[in-house]
């Protein structure tokens, strides 16, 4: 048996996948196969029969149209994915999709296929390591030790987002990141060479990357030469740029686009096989193959090996061992609650939502040593930096504060990262204009349900002077459209630092805050409300006996609506601060009557944004106070008036509505 055998099992398994779906990409797996076997039987360091393993290297395909070649190495490796599930490649509920899925296939470490996110995500996995190995390694004990190697392709590396986060990796000498370049030179329109033909080692050069440029991605004495010269870097990540022949062995499709997004066909299979010298029927791999291939002893004795480490580091370092092993399990501290109920009982004043923010960061950030993230360039307009904060730099990794510059997509797509490495809790902060640059890795934290903070300010037209490029109108409702993202849209300190609560203690999700540029007024409440805000809608406003109509609002206009309701003495208005949309669809039916009793018709929904989003809750006879258009530049206080986020305009509304239809008693 030669290691070029090793290899072909996993061509085979992928051709005879692809195959068998009718459907994937076999021309990347059949190329990279030789780097990978290198890699995963010399180089990495991991546990088939335990994928979780805290301090296992990380593998992350970046090209994730590939996945048959990960599977096949889990496969292969002694993982719990049999050959039924690679016979099942991309059929319905399977432990093999499309594209690789971090929730539904063991070994898996991030779910990939939008290219150029894997690449930023294993820039978190590299940063997160290099954070706690600071914050937990002491001398003779680091617990904290692994590499993280990256899969890319041509497509990873002409998205932007593979600019943004190597461009930080290079500034933040992230040495235990390894990133394998497959320079095919083959994507789906063909040969590159027409649309991609900057010098890679230039570039990686100048993101003060350490470059190891001319490998021979099929010789394995080069890939091992390589990956040791990549190891042995200590300042700098690594870039291995590995020729390949895409859709290897194929007699006919070899080097072309016809091996990159479609099967090769049976009777090329059956050549291939000719070429390649693979005498078995599909799906069939030899045991002393299989042998060979087996990481499960070697894994589990990895394991054992820091097991022991660090049964002798919680000895002599219980505090530490006991905090590290909270928070990957991702539990909070108990003094967390305390702290957010001090909110409950203290005047803050008026203040815009941001800095409110701010002061609930103050207040729980010394209970939270988990807690990392940072900015895009706003440290001064998001207000997501405290006194505890402290900028990760290349020569210091003690401190929590990311310095993103202008790079939201890559802030969010690492912030996956750091979050899947387990151990931090990371946010992320723009203003709420620019999710839209970061929208496909906010999509990402949603699919993977990745409980990612977004911090996101100067929420809406009240901002003002900048004007429409930076007034956010449909962004509030783009993102309630994400399946399983959590909005909150508070209007004062208090709902904001229950819209921390909620985040923090959320585990299967992203969370998205909005806050204001502006000052907003503090609320007045009772306790009962206070207590009704975890339910995510609430009445906040009301007067005795059954209301004549509702207004339900969010962030700066609940206050509008409050004193519209005031003004209004002839009716009985309620008003609902719906701070948070999701959770308030979790409540139970009683619970949601009890805010929105079914038989009141006369309902005005007041947001300054898009406002389809709030059709479910007006009803049929409803009305919106809301955008239909982009905003305008002028000072924050003119332009909501220019577009009726007024006390005046509220009251005509919800007048027109009672007249309308009718005022029940």
């Amino acid at each position: 048996m030669t290691t070029r055998e090793l290899s072909n099992a996993i061509r085979f398994l992928s051709i005879d996948a692809v195959e068998k779906a009718k459907s994937g990409h076999p021309g990347a797996p059949m190329g990279m196969a030789d780097i990978a076997n290198v890699l995963w039987n010399n180089y990495l360091k991991h546990n088939p029969n335990n994928p979780g393993w805290f301090n296992r290297d990380r593998f992350i395909l970046s090209n994730g149209h590939g996945s048959m070649l990960l599977y096949s190495l889990l496969h292969l490796t002694g993982y719990k994915l049999n050959i039924n599930d690679i016979k099942n490649f991309r059929q319905l509920n399977s432990k093999t999709p499309g594209h690789p899925e971090c929730d539904v296939t063991p070994g898996v470490e991030t779910t990939t296929g939008p290219l150029g996110q894997g690449i930023a995500n294993g820039i978190g996995m590299a940063i997160a390591e290099k954070s706690l190995a600071k914050e937990f390694n002491r001398k003779g004990f680091n617990i904290i030790d692994h590499y993280t190697y990256v899969f890319a392709g041509d497509g990873c590396l002409m998205e932007g987002v593979s600019h943004e986060s190597c461009s930080l990796a290079g500034t933040l000498g992230l040495s235990k990141l390894v990133l394998i370049y497959d320079m095919n030179g083959i994507s789906i329109d063909g040969k590159i060479d027409l649309w991609f033909t900057e010098n890679i080692k230039k570039r990686f050069e100048s993101y003060n990357w350490n470059v190891i440029s001319k490998v021979d991605g099929h010789n394995f004495s080069e890939i091992k030469k390589a990956i040791n010269l990549a190891r042995k870097e200590k300042n700098k990540p690594t870039i291995i740029c590995a020729s390949t022949k895409i859709g290897f062995g194929s007699p006919n499709k070899q080097n072309t686009s016809a091996a990159h997004g479609a099967p090769l066909g049976a009777d090329e299979v059956i050549e291939t096989r000719k070429k390649l010298g693979w005498k078995h029927r599909p799906f069939f791999i030899p045991q002393n193959i299989y042998k060979a291939w087996d990481f499960r002893k070697k894994g589990q004795q990895f394991e054992n090996q820091w097991n022991n480490l660090f049964k002798k580091y919680k000895k002599k370092y219980p505090n530490e061992a006991r905090d590290l092993i909270r928070r990957i399990n991702n539990k909070l501290p108990k003094q967390l609650n305390t702290t957010i109920e001090k909110f409950c009982k203290k005047q803050y004043g008026d203040l815009a939502t941001r800095k409110s923010s701010q002061v609930v960061l103050e207040e729980i950030s010394q209970y939270l040593p988990e807690l990392i993230g940072g900015s895009a360039d706003l440290k001064e307009s998001n207000l997501v930096f405290c006194s505890t904060s402290k900028a990760i730099t290349k020569s210091d990794f003690s401190g929590k504060y990311i310095y993103y510059g202008v790079r939201e997509f890559a802030m969010s797509a690492i912030n996956n990262g750091i979050f899947l490495h387990k151990g931090l809790r990371p946010y992320a902060s723009t203003f709420l204009i620019f999710s839209e640059y970061a929208k496909n890795a906010i999509r990402m934290s949603a699919l993977m349900q990745l409980p990612v903070i977004y911090i996101f300010t100067h929420d809406s037209i009240g901002l003002g002077e900048d004007g429409p490029t930076h007034q956010a109108v449909e962004q509030l409702t783009s993102l309630r459209i994400i399946p399983n993202m959590q909005l909150w849209r508070p209007a004062d300190t208090l709902e904001t630092a229950v819209a921390w609560k909620g985040a923090l203690t959320r585990t299967s999700g992203p969370t998205s805050i909005i806050l204001s540029r502006q000052k907003l007024p503090e609320l007045k409440r009772t306790i009962q409300q206070t207590k009704n805000i975890d339910y995510g809608a609430y009445v906040i406003y009301e007067k005795k006996g059954k209301p004549d109509a509702i207004i339900i609002s969010t962030g700066s206009e609940v206050y509008l609506a409050i004193e519209a309701a005031k003004k209004m003495k002839d009716y009985n208005v309620r008003v609902v601060s719906f701070v948070c949309a999701e959770i308030f669809d979790e409540q139970s039916n009683k619970y949601k009557s009890s805010v929105l009793p079914n038989d009141i018709e006369n309902i005005l929904a007041v947001e300054a944004g898009v406002g389809n989003y709030w059709h479910k809750y007006i009803g049929n006879k409803g009305q919106i106070v809301s955008m239909s258009s982009f905003g305008l530049s002028a000072p924050g206080q003119e332009v909501m008036h220019h577009f009726g986020f007024t006390i005046s305009n509220i009251i005509k509304q919800v007048k027109n509505l009672i007249k309308e239809n009718g005022r029940k008693t």
